[in-house]
């Protein structure tokens, strides 16, 4: 189903319909006060909020919190469970070719709905009702979040790029300081979509047009943060995820943005020139330091509609928003793993890992080193690439259950033989361990279980009651009243059908009975 909203201000209607928005009137300042009113709110899992009254800057408002918890952001998506969204990418791309005409004739449709996810040129928006081309970045309430944050900052723009060479267009998430009237500086880490674009402008001596597009419909805002594969542009990738095309209007630098936007800035980066960003107090919870230079956009005017909405997020200690937000991608993108690894089964990348920190994955493993190729290969590709600790289990433990996965690396890795460290690697470059800027360490342990061509030896024999037994104090227990499962028991089962399977294709399967 498509997504039963069109833009920010619908979006807001809508969670308000659901209880899940309030509204402050109270006069707050966007520098301290309404980012710490947020982080108040989102510890406490608390809904969207609208302030109504904006400390020096009459007749705006700001919005936050509006990814209030994964059940309303799948509901509003008209989903059941966000992994249908990375279902229709996959769907699309990883079905054998029609050879017969039969086949090639009911692919048509199948063509046909990839079609209306492309984007909808459309004459106006709303937003270039209003214009503001003299000292345009002062007339935004851009949040200072922290108190040695070097400036104000846009913490949700949806900063549109297009590769000068490829045409794709980008929607990437970066933070972005204010530095004066008309300046801004943009913190795109080297491995983003956004920086690749700046270096080929640089290589063909241009200057990069770039818009900052401020307030859509949540769809779209979620696709600035989703890791979309190369080269699939990601003005495409919203129609995905909205389940219908996102209606584009051309900006005066030749960008196309959502049209449904509230705020648009409209500028270009500038090759020859860079400039300190930071500090900044970033997802870690640390400040991000040391400050390291980045480009400058030189803002030509911001657009915005009446009465306009600015939306702003913030970060720090774990878990805030960004939590929210990240869960979303790890669901989203779970089908698009399993279509480039089909031996992955699960993955978790928990909260307070900061996402980019750990990720946790189970796969139906089939061969000795298994747990290793996979590990390596999700170094290998993508937002992944930038994971420093990835922990792999087999498909019998639940990669959410933090105490399963303890159980699995201490029965099953052994530390001389089943942890990797890589040095010397690229890296997240907001990590506080690393050794220099985007450069670090990174650790694998691989927790599956190891068969004899590993270990030297057959696995452990795990603990399972006598059938008979488990029938007859099950039927007491409920006589008893007393209910509940044992935890273990689905575990040691699939542990015990998969070592069985190991050791049968051998004819050494002697350890394990019925």
């Amino acid at each position: 189903m498509p997504i039963v909203v069109n833009d920010l201000r619908d979006y807001l209607k809508w969670l308000e319909d659901q209880g899940k928005l309030i509204r402050i009137d109270k006069p707050l300042s966007p520098v301290l006060e309404i980012p710490h009113f947020l982080r108040r709110i989102m510890y406490a899992k608390g809904p969207a909020v609208l302030f109504e009254n904006i400390k020096g800057y009459p007749g705006w408002r700001i919005a936050g919190n509006i990814f209030p918890d994964l059940e309303t952001f799948a509901k509003v998506l008209g989903v059941n469970t966000l992994e249908e969204i990375g279902e229709r990418f996959t769907e699309s791309i990883s079905s054998a070719p029609p050879t017969r005409l039969r086949e090639k004739i009911s692919r048509l449709w199948e063509v046909k709905e990839l079609a209306s996810f492309l984007p909808k040129r459309v004459r106006k928006a709303g937003f270039q009702d209003n214009v503001i081309e003299r000292d345009p970045l002062d007339k935004i309430p851009a949040f200072k979040t922290w108190p040695l944050d070097g400036g104000r900052y846009i913490t949700l723009g949806l900063v549109v790029t297009r590769n000068p060479e490829t045409g794709i267009t980008n929607m990437g998430i970066y933070r972005v300081m204010i530095k004066d009237s008309h300046r801004a500086v943009i913190h795109w880490q080297i491995h983003k979509r956004g920086s690749h674009a700046f270096r080929e402008a640089v290589e063909r001596n241009e200057e990069l047009p770039v818009a900052v597009v401020i307030g859509a419909d949540p769809a779209t805002i979620f696709t600035g943060v989703a890791p979309v594969p190369y080269p699939l542009d990601k003005l495409l990738f919203a129609g995905i995820v909205r389940g219908k095309g996102l209606e584009v209007v051309e900006l005066e630098n030749g960008l196309m943005v959502p049209a449904n936007a509230e705020i648009v800035i409209e500028g270009r980066v500038q090759l020859s020139k860079l400039e300190n960003e930071g500090p900044f107090g970033d997802h870690w919870g640390f400040y991000d330091m040391p400050i390291e230079k980045y480009p400058v956009l030189a803002v030509d005017r911001i657009y915005h509609r009446n009465n306009p909405i600015y939306v702003g997020t913030i970060v720090g200690l774990p878990p805030l928003e960004d939590a929210v937000i990240g869960k979303a991608v790890e669901r989203v993108f779970l089908p698009i793993m399993k279509t480039i690894f089909p031996e992955i089964v699960e993955v978790s990348f928990p909260v307070h890992g900061v996402f980019q920190g750990l990720m946790i994955v189970s796969i139906k493993k089939k061969y000795p080193g298994h747990g290793k190729k996979i590990m390596m290969g999700l170094w290998g590709i993508g937002q992944t690439s930038l994971t420093k600790m990835i922990i792999v289990v087999d498909h019998f433990i639940n990669p959410h259950d933090i105490n399963q996965v303890i159980w699995a690396v201490t029965s099953f890795a052994d530390p001389a033989r089943d942890v990797v460290v890589l040095d010397n690697v690229h890296t997240d470059a907001l990590d506080p361990t690393s050794k220099a800027h985007g450069v670090g360490a990174k650790l694998g342990i691989d927790a599956t279980v190891k068969v004899e061509e590993e270990s030297g030896r057959e696995p452990p024999l795990i603990v399972s009651p006598d059938l008979d037994v488990e029938r007859k104090i099950e039927k007491l227990l409920l006589e008893l009243g007393i209910r509940g499962d044992d935890p273990w028991k689905k575990v040691a089962k699939e542990y015990i059908d998969t070592i069985r399977a190991w050791l049968g294709v051998r004819g050494s399967y002697t350890r394990y009975h019925d």
